[in-house]
């Protein structure tokens, strides 16, 4: 390994929400083992709230869907990433576009390291026939391995959690005050075999609603969902619905700010966990075998589908594939068993 031989890492990240999320807690512990180094982000401009806080990085938006669309827009972006002398590259994403960007910074004689996503176990593990059903490296560790290929080896464990934001008059307004316990609830997921059912969701909802003790505060996104989580927010006096409320930078402080977030396993999970808020996620079809945990958070606080009645699990990676008759896969999980986590966290705060 060269010794700190870079000043200006390029971090190349660019979607989705819950793998963006995944980088802060390494970015946090490379910047605190290497205080001089200068990292700027590729991502898309959404994310830009995620790595405001984190010292000496900076983020460059990816219009990919704009003018760095194609391989004409990328050469435009490798041709304006070049001006801020970036010395190398840490490519986190490693998909066809970093690798057309990568071609370009290589030409330039620049390092570039990418990612090892693991695809051969990934397969492994998710394999109908002769499943090999172990636990593979976890994604923050896939991450930190690229910057020690590149001479920054890093301690994941002095990763410090993002502080709690103050909270915008807005979000005050939206919560209002009171000395409830906060709890999140983030019940979508990407594909149908991640998301808990909504009866059974309703349950948990109703039992901590009727305690009485809790502020249930509700998170997604679009039009369907807003309408599902309004349906549980007017019928629940302790319920808020935040769709549409809030701007991302906002909806960040809010979740810095919980006692407590329920997640699928998605990105609002990795959102919780990045300002250490204790973060119980739902599992269907995927498993965290697979690595994609949010951070530091106990096994026991991910609450498993049944392998015992359903044991293609995981069918995949990230949820897209689901074997007939597992479609209520997520059923074997009780609303008794959630209720009571979520119970213990609080009463342990």
């Amino acid at each position: 390994m060269g010794k700190n031989k870079y000043k200006h890492l390029l971090v190349i990240r660019l979607s989705a929400m819950g793998d963006v999320a995944m980088t802060v807690p390494v970015l946090s512990a490379l910047t605190a083992q290497y205080p001089d180094l200068k990292i700027t982000v590729l991502t898309r401009a959404f994310f830009r709230p995620m790595f405001i806080t984190l010292s000496n990085v900076n983020v460059y938006e990816a219009k990919v869907d704009g003018k760095h669309g194609g391989i004409p827009g990328l050469w435009k972006l490798f041709k304006e990433l070049k001006k801020l002398e970036i010395d190398a590259v840490a490519d986190l994403h490693n998909v066809l576009r970093s690798s057309v960007l990568k071609g370009f910074f290589v030409s330039a004689k620049i390092k570039v390291v990418q990612i090892d996503k693991g695809r051969r176990e990934k397969r492994a593990l998710t394999a109908y026939k002769n499943k090999a059903f172990k636990p593979l490296k976890t994604t923050f560790q896939r991450y930190a391995d690229v910057f020690y290929k590149l001479g920054f080896p890093i301690n994941l464990e002095s990763s410090r959690a993002l502080s709690k934001r103050a909270l915008p008059e807005k979000v005050l307004e939206l919560v209002g005050p009171d000395n409830f316990k906060w709890v999140g609830i983030a019940p979508f997921a990407t594909y149908p075999g991640k998301t808990y059912p909504f009866d059974l969701m309703q349950k948990v909802i109703l039992a901590l609603n009727d305690t009485n003790k809790y502020k249930i505060i509700l998170f997604g996104g679009g039009k369907l969902e807003k309408k599902q989580l309004q349906q549980w927010s007017d019928s629940c006096q302790n319920c808020i619905n935040t769709v549409g409320a809030l701007s991302f930078e906002d909806e960040l402080a809010l979740i810095s700010n919980l006692d407590l977030m329920v997640s699928m396993d998605s990105g609002n999970g990795h959102l919780a966990a990045i300002f250490n808020v204790p973060t119980v996620t739902l599992w269907g079809v995927t498993h965290p075998y697979a690595g994609f945990s949010p951070f530091i958070q106990p096994p026991e606080n991910s609450l498993l589908s049944d392998r015992t009645i359903y044991p293609l699990i995981p069918t995949s990676i990230y949820g897209n594939t689901m074997p007939e008759g597992y479609d209520t896969v997520m059923s074997s999980i009780a609303p008794e068993t959630v209720i009571n986590r979520i119970t213990a966290l609080l009463e342990a705060k």
